[in-house]
């Protein structure tokens, strides 16, 4: 249960503007404010509000008007409430000052804190669309205010609001919430009545009045807590309790006054009740009234790294320690006490997963996170939070730790880090401890709890904890006179260390209950602890005077239940009582009481029993060793807490023996006046009234000792009955059990291997995607419907696919493909005829892929749909290309090689590129000389010229019609020869080189 304050810091603007004239006094009295946070569709809700309000009084509150507003909208509201209420309306300046009966209005674009009185406006820090100004003011307001805080939370979306709530049911402020069913958008109300910490639900229209008895009666009249504090109201306390024990079964009469009768006067305010006793008298007929209580007395104000400065901390010098020296089998063991929600034991888990992070290491982590709330505690099992604890934790942890519900209202914690965590119920009064811990945060618990229970708390935290484990407590909280069980880490955080065992430290419950022993034959007393030490274990003023009180007593005395059966006695009993005989079980006080005391006893005890009064008998003649003891006898009642509710009733017996001077004075009297003072028939008279009393007696004990024997045989016989039965069941539960167990082995046995097969079915899965990621290859897997399945990366470059597209059919996917429009057709048919297809496609960049489209068989055979591959084909094409234009080369280059003319090639600047055999026996000139050759110092000099200027139109044409011309051969003769001349083309259209075919007349 973490009921701390709110640790926010707020800072105004620095330079704040001078408040209006209207609004610059200070306020005149103390008044609550009211906060009313609304979203989409909150302008109707304003407006049924303000029509509530009474027309003729004034409310004696202030109101301020908190809505997301667009940050470029002129607001219009504050024209709109001046409509409905007569009031004053404002929109707020920074710095003004809050008065009594007016309204204020947040203006666009700013956010808005209420700071000792006055109104501040700051500059929005997060994004549009992440800003959360309701929670941002409702933490203001309950921080500022305290009681005086009340929240309203009308229409919206989202969940702004909800963490506002708690900050203001944490300061024992008001929350009212409307009802979904009349609100335009119910996200925000709905999140806020989720918290279970809404006082009313109501329609806007009847919130006014509802407010303003809740004020009246809260605020406009004397305070309650000197009422609850006056003796006589105890009683009704005690009855708050018990009835408090009896439902949740949690004991609050430890808890710190001041903060049982704040929760209780707040309730009482609620139900607009005066009196403390009828406060009982509701809590015994209005259902769940009870219930009410206990939650208002264990509201949790949390949220994720609360106090950055504690958990800073804690990341940079506790987390690590945890790690260090520590094997990866052995666990990390940390307690979280009064978690309430979760978000404390979360965020040291986040810790903890960062530190693993860093260190490269998985160790196992056991975080045991507990609380009496078990509405809490179920709301921190599933990890679920609103939207706006985002303004809590960073955006890298968000990205991390959280992943965003369906509709953008909530956060998941991620799995990694809830599984570090155990959510239990837990008591820490009367729970057993966790051990062998290595941390324990108990942050803001101990303010709540009375001096008595956080000593006992104290040496509870030192035995969980391992030698040298860490205690974290609140900024508000120390271990008190404990400094020999904890030594200071960090004093202003609050951190403590685990000290080594001092003498006693573990007994210190033990020693309330048994007296000091030595054993037998023990001489001399063991070595004394410190000084220090002993001090602390050392009982109190109160209880040394008391012991000292009960020892000097000679009195005897018993307390006995009705039965008589004894629960403790004191003082030297020896000469009253002896041991019954017969077997040893139950020391029963009418048993053991000797001659003498027997009979007046067993009277007195049954008198006091039916009368409730103190039963007294004087001169009792109890027979001891054989002489007599004159003694007398009191019964009275020992009032307990579970007489409240008449379940157990004590009986306190005290034996005063007479003085013996007394006595012995007795005596010598009535020696010396025995002839005087004899009366012998009065005497007799005397003896026989109390014989015939004890005949009486006798007499009607008898008959009630038959009746009881009577009763006794018919339940002897039921008994045996039932007890036949009982044996019967005993053995089908036996029987059961042992099924139980074989169950429980062979399910053991079942989820071990599940396990295995989930750890091999995600590494199967791990593995496939990789492979598939890693192939390249486009693969679509469709239904029968040819709805979308799955798809790998590589098929969004051929059909344009996102994650949302699955379950889309596959024909309504715009794609990347030229030419091809069949694929639905052509996979309709593959399922139809099971017969696989394949072809060549290409998409709109160039891309050739080899379309395969084949059924999808389960391991059983089934067809459960299609599956599409996309193989790309590209480079194979282009090599299909390359080798056609290699063969047709080829081709030419043969008829090149064979033919019987002179066959050459040369560039645009004449030199010789290829030279076949032709033309060696054409010209003389071997294919390696020509190639170092220009085409120029073939042709004579005299038809240089005119044969150059044939050339330049080659570069536009493809070929000129043939031509004679003169060449020279290498021997320096002339040869007439008939020349064509063809312009090689590349792939852009120009001309690159010349081919020319010589041949002369006789060839």
């Amino acid at each position: 249960m973490n009921t701390d304050n709110e640790d926010v810091v707020f800072t105004p603007d620095d330079a704040a503007p001078t408040a209006p004239a209207e609004t610059s006094t200070s306020p005149q009295e103390d008044f609550p404010i009211v906060g009313i946070g609304a979203s989409a569709g909150g302008l109707g809700a304003f407006e049924a509000f303000f029509s509530g309000m009474p027309a003729d009084t004034d409310p004696n509150m202030a109101f301020v008007l908190v809505q997301h507003l667009a940050p470029d909208h002129k607001s219009i509201l504050t024209d709109l409430i001046r409509r409905y209420t007569r009031m004053q309306v404002f929109e707020v300046e920074d710095g003004m000052v809050v008065q009594p009966n007016c309204a204020y209005i947040i203006p666009p674009n700013r956010d808005m804190l209420f700071i000792n009185g006055a109104l501040q406006l700051i500059e929005p820090i997060a994004p549009r669309g992440q800003r959360l100004p309701i929670d941002y003011f409702f933490r203001s307001l309950a921080l500022d205010q305290h009681s005086k805080a009340i929240g309203i939370v009308l229409s919206g979306t989202g969940s702004d609001g909800t963490l506002g709530v708690r900050a203001i049911k944490g300061e024992g402020g008001l929350v009212m919430a409307q009802t979904p069913d009349s609100t335009e958008y119910d996200g925000m109300p709905r999140s806020a009545i989720a918290t279970g910490l809404v006082d009313y639900e109501l329609p806007p229209a009847e919130m006014p009045a509802q407010l303003i008895a809740y004020v009246v009666h809260a605020f406009s009249r004397p305070h309650h807590s000197g009422t609850l504090l006056a003796p006589q109201t105890d009683h009704a306390l005690q009855k708050i309790f018990a009835l408090l024990r009896a439902q949740t079964g949690h004991d609050f009469s430890q808890y710190k006054p001041s903060t049982i009768h704040r929760r209780i006067e707040r309730r009482m305010a609620v139900h607009q009740v005066d009196n403390l006793y009828s406060y009982v008298t509701q809590l015994q007929q209005i259902p769940g009234e009870v219930e009410a209580l206990f939650r208002d007395l264990l509201i949790g104000v949390t949220n994720f790294f609360r106090d950055p400065a504690a958990f800073n901390y804690i990341q940079e010098t506790v987390i690590p320690t945890l790690f260090v020296n520590r094997s990866v089998d052995t666990p990390i063991r940390i307690w979280v006490a009064g978690c309430s929600t979760g978000e404390e034991a979360y965020s040291l888990a986040m810790l903890l997963a960062e530190q693993q992070q860093t260190l490269r290491q998985r160790f196992r982590v056991q975080i045991f996170a507990t609380d009496i709330d078990s509405q809490a505690i179920a709301f921190a099992r599933a990890g679920i939070y609103p939207a706006s604890i985002a303004v809590d934790l960073s955006p890298e942890r968000m990205a991390r730790f959280f992943t965003l519900e369906p509709g953008g209202d909530a956060y998941r914690i991620h799995k990694t880090v809830r599984d570090l965590l155990i959510f239990s119920p837990h008591s820490l009064i009367k729970d057993p401890p966790f051990s062998k811990l290595d941390l324990i945060s108990c942050r803001n618990l101990l303010i709540y709890l009375g001096a008595e229970l956080q000593k006992k708390l104290m040496p509870l935290f030192h035995y969980a904890l391992k030698p040298g484990g860490t205690l974290v407590l609140g900024t508000s909280e120390t271990v008190g006179e404990f400094n020999d069980l904890f030594t200071v880490t960090n004093r202003k955080q609050k951190i403590y260390r685990r000290q080594n065992d001092h003498y006693g430290a573990l007994r210190p419950s033990l020693e309330r209950f048994l007296p000091p022993m030595l054993p037998v034959g023990a001489t001399a007393l063991p070595p004394l602890p410190p000084a220090k030490h002993i001090a602390s274990t050392l009982p109190s003023l109160r209880e040394m005077t008391e012991q000292a009180l009960l020892q000097a007593m000679t009195v005897a005395a018993a307390l006995i239940n009705a039965q008589g059966d004894i629960l403790y006695l004191h003082g030297r009993s020896g000469q009253y009582l002896e041991p019954a005989p017969g077997e040893i079980g139950v020391n029963n006080l009418l048993k053991m009481a000797r001659e003498g005391l027997r009979h007046e006893l067993t009277l007195a005890l049954h008198q006091a029993v039916e009368t409730r009064e103190t039963v007294q008998r004087n001169g009792l003649q109890v027979k001891t060793n054989g002489d007599f003891t004159r003694v007398d006898l009191s019964i009275r009642q020992v009032m307990t807490a579970a007489t409240f509710s008449n379940d157990v009733v004590l009986y306190l017996v005290t034996l005063t023996p007479t003085p013996a001077v007394t006595l012995a004075m007795a005596s010598e009297d009535t020696t010396a006046n025995t002839e005087l003072n004899t009366n012998v028939d009065a005497r007799i008279v005397a003896l026989k009234q109390e014989l015939r009393s004890k005949e009486e007696f006798l007499q009607t004990s008898n008959e009630e000792l038959e009746t009881i024997n009577e009763e006794l045989k018919s339940s002897n016989e039921e008994m045996q009955s039932v007890n036949e039965e009982l044996q019967s069941t005993n053995e089908e539960l036996e029987t059961s059990k042992e099924e139980l167990q074989s169950v429980n082995e062979e399910l053991a046995t079942v989820n071990a291997e599940l396990q295995n097969r989930v750890a091999d079915l995600s590494r199967a899965n791990n593995d496939m995607n990789n492979l598939l990621a890693g192939t390249g290859i486009g693969t679509i897997y469709v239904d029968h419907q040819l709805r979308i399945l799955r798809f790998t990366p590589a098929a969004t470059q051929i059909i344009n696919l996102i994650l949302s597209d699955i379950g889309r059919p596959v024909g309504h996917i715009l794609s990347n493909l030229v030419g091809y429009d069949r694929l639905v057709t052509d996979t309709q048919a593959v399922l139809d005829t099971l017969i696989p297809r394949e072809l060549e496609v290409q998409t709109t960049t160039g891309v050739w892929y080899a379309l395969r489209i084949h059924p999808y068989r389960t391991l059983e055979n089934v067809i459960e749909g299609a599956v599409i591959t996309f193989v790309d084909l590209t480079e194979i094409v282009q090599a299909r290309e390359s080798l056609r234009q290699s063969n047709d080369m080829l081709r030419l280059a043969v008829i090149v090689r064979d033919a019987h003319d002179a066959i050459t090639m040369q560039d645009l600047e004449g030199q010789i590129l290829a030279w076949n055999p032709g033309a060696v026996r054409l010209y003389g000139w071997s294919e390696a000389e020509a190639l170092r050759m220009n085409a120029r110092e073939r042709i004579p000099v005299a038809r240089r010229a005119d044969d150059l200027a044939r050339l330049p139109p080659l570069r536009s044409v493809n070929k000129l019609e043939p031509f004679c011309s003169q060449r020279l051969t290498k021997e320096g003769s002339i040869l007439e020869v008939w020349i064509t001349v063809s312009a090689l083309i590349n792939e852009t259209g120009q001309v690159y080189a010349l081919a020319t075919t010589e041949w002369t007349r006789e060839s």
